[in-house]
């Protein structure tokens, strides 16, 4: 098989285009949002025409699906992978995989993609839907089968799984909210690492069997 760096240098122009065509997409959708974004925006940010992308992608919405399903779906397996091969104690685990998620998705610009469906789920009801379906109920889910771990073990109090889900979902949000809004005027009170550890600290200590057990 012949080596990428071999290849002409057509060929390999050709292979990039998806990709340059999703890093694009990502950059205008979360500076403009997804109704002020254009295709032929999004073309030419990626240096190609706008025939050229639609070689690749039907529509707005089909490279909107697809931005997400390259930027924010394989956090998502990763995470459940995370969670098979994990013999340790639940709320590490639950750290870990919180953590890993403000690192790879939170604290960079795909974080954009999710204020940007908070912001415009009303106008576009079929994207809304949409990201439900990869995201937010798989994003439930793991987190839910977080927590019923741990109780299952013992390593946390029973308590009601459905609303506890929602209330770890809800900090992650607020971050992304503030990154995404009044971040750039903000005069250091927020500091989104801090700001997590200390919830997770909270959090994960109240979870635990017994009130003044150690801290995992």
């Amino acid at each position: 098989m012949q080596c990428t760096e071999n290849k002409p240098r057509w060929e390999r122009r050709k292979e990039a285009r998806p990709h340059e065509l999703l890093a694009a997409a990502l950059d205008l959708f979360v500076e403009r949002g997804f109704a002020s974004t254009r295709l032929e925006d999004v073309a030419r940010r990626a240096g190609v025409s706008k025939g050229t992308l639609y070689l690749y992608f039907e529509n707005k919405e089909e490279l909107f699906k697809a931005v997400v399903r390259n930027s924010i779906v394989p956090v998502l397996g990763d995470a459940e992978d995370s969670i098979a091969g994990f013999d340790g104690h639940s709320a590490e685990l639950m750290r870990s995989v919180m953590k890993s998620w403000w690192a790879r998705i939170g604290d960079t610009k795909a974080s954009g993609i999710v204020k940007l469906v908070m912001a415009e789920a009303g106008n576009f009801p079929e994207l809304a839907q949409f990201y439900q379906d990869e995201v937010v109920t798989r994003g439930t889910r793991l987190i839910r089968s977080l927590l019923e771990r741990g109780i299952e073990r013992a390593e946390f109090r029973p308590v009601d799984v459905v609303q506890a889900t929602q209330v770890m979902v809800a900090p992650m949000l607020t971050l992304i909210t503030w990154k995404h809004s009044v971040a750039p005027c903000d005069r250091g009170e927020l500091n989104p690492a801090a700001f997590l550890d200390t919830f997770l600290d909270m959090a994960l200590y109240g979870l635990l069997p017994a009130a003044g057990a150690a801290r995992p």
